[in-house]
Formats: structure tokens, sequence, C-alpha cells
């Protein structure tokens, strides 16, 4: 399912940094995509109904479970690898969701503590959390961007007050692409956001894949639960939004296949629904 929910909502709200827009107060009566996701990687910030979906989507599919697990590992992979390898030092995270252990600024910070980190979200139970997203390092920047997936040029224009957009960026959009339906749309606001960044910077995406009859029966279940509804894609739709870009080894992959590291658990033993790609922009 996902970090952020980029849906339209009805009162205004302003979080840290600039870009307020419209949006609902926290509804504890439908499950929520954040509060979910966070369920499910063993965090406390959830209510009862996002725990009796959690549990009901367990009993249907528990192979969510490792997706999401593994779907996290995977953020701290891809951002020691920009970071170390490829000396990216500004991220622009989009879909942030709830804060856990492991956060792109924490793992960014550690291998480059002059690094800036972006967030963005238009979510109100992320935006409560804000502070936590916050503590970053001395040397470095990390902001909560309160915006929407559906207005990119607005968020990069609010990011550029954070971040040099003359300079390589990685854009990370996890789990988060699901909630826009239309495949063509998704790819448009990907692509729009990679237009305003410059050559060196990279993307990152993963998301949950239509590859099994459990993750999609899953994802019915979801949506049929009364929260804003997610939908799972094909294993090409995925590396479609690279289109354009030099994918780096090993390619549009499993989440657990994408430069396996020792630090992280052993992977599942059987496949996960999720794939991932990292490109650069030539």
């Amino acid at each position: 399912m996902s970090d952020d929910d980029p849906t339209p909502s009805t009162e205004t709200e302003t979080g840290t940094g600039t870009g307020a827009r419209p949006r609902t107060r926290i509804d504890t009566t439908k499950p929520h995509s954040a509060r979910f996701w966070n369920y499910f990687v063993g965090g406390k910030d959830n209510y009862e109904v996002d725990r009796e979906i959690g549990d009901h989507i367990k009993e249907i599919f528990p192979g969510l479970v490792d997706v999401a697990v593994t779907s996290r590992h995977f953020l701290g992979r891809a951002v020691r690898y920009l970071a170390d390898e490829q000396g990216v030092r500004q991220f622009l995270d989009v879909g942030t969701g709830l804060p856990t252990a492991d956060n792109t600024h924490e793992v960014a910070q550690r291998a480059a503590p002059d690094a800036r980190i972006v967030y963005v979200d238009n979510d109100p139970i992320v935006l409560a959390h804000a502070d936590a997203l916050l503590a970053g390092t001395p040397e470095g920047r990390t902001v909560y961007l309160n915006a929407d997936l559906y207005a990119p040029e607005a968020i990069l224009e609010a990011a550029a007050d954070t971040l040099d957009l003359s300079q390589p960026v990685a854009l990370m959009i996890l789990n988060t692409l699901g909630h826009v339906a239309d495949h063509d749309q998704a790819r448009d606001l990907v692509a729009r956001l990679m237009a305003g960044l410059p050559s060196g910077s990279h993307l990152v995406i993963s998301d949950s894949t239509a590859t099994s009859e459990g993750m999609i029966a899953a994802s019915e279940a979801y949506n049929a639960s009364g929260a804003v509804p997610y939908y799972v894609r094909s294993i090409g739709e995925i590396a479609g939004f690279f289109d354009g870009l030099d994918l780096v080894d090993p390619g549009i992959v499993q989440v657990p296949e994408w430069r396996p590291d020792h630090r992280d658990p052993a992977a599942p033993a059987s496949a996960v629904d999720a794939y991932c790609g990292v490109g650069r922009k030539p």
C-alpha cells in the first residue's frame, strides 16, 4: 500500500516549510494508508480501524507484511548507494509517510552529515509528526513540505528554498504512486518532477505489484475498506516510470534483490510482490 495519500481534501492547515494546501482533519473512522503501513512495519502510530483491516489483509495475504518490511530496507540501501557511491547530497522524498527507524534523512546524514533532505507529504498525521522528521544533523538540513503530489511544479518551487536544483537531487517516491489511479497520469507526475531536476539526478521508486493473486486480493480488500484506494501495477508499468533514464544495476527487480546488503535481515523465502528501481538522469 502506501506512505502517502495525495488526494484532495477540505480544510487548510499549515505545516513546517511552505506549500500549505486544503486538507481534512484526521479521520479515525476509516483506514488510512500511512497508518496502515505503519502498523505493518511495526509502528505505533495507528488506530484500531487500521489494525483491523491490517489483520484482515494478513489473513488474506500474509506476504504483504514482507512487502512493507523489505520496501523499508530498500529505502536504506538506495539512500546509502546514492550518498556513498554517487556522492548525492540532496534528497527530495515525496510521500514521506510516518517516521519510523532509518528515515531518509537519518540514512543520508549518517553517510554525509551535510546532506539536505526535503520531505513532502500532505497528510495530517504526518504533519503532526513533522518535528520528528526535522531532527537532522547540524551540518545538513531537513525540512518538511506540506504539499501535494498532484502539483509537481509547486513541490519543486518550494523545495528550491532548501535544495539547489542546479545540482543533482535524488527523487524518492516509495510506495506512493499506487494512489494515482491512472497510470498515464502517474507517469506524467513523475516526469514533471524529474524535468525540474538536473543531469546527474536520480529517481528511486518502489511499489506493490499485481504479480500474485494474493496481492491482487489484498489490494481489493483494502480498497473495499473505505480507505483511499491503492492500485497495484504490473512490472512493466513500474519500469515505465524510468523511461529516458539510465537504470542502475540490477535494473527493475523485486525489492529484496536490489543490491542486497548483509546489514538487512535475510530476504523472505518466497517472492515479494513489490518491485523497485533506481535510474539516473543523463
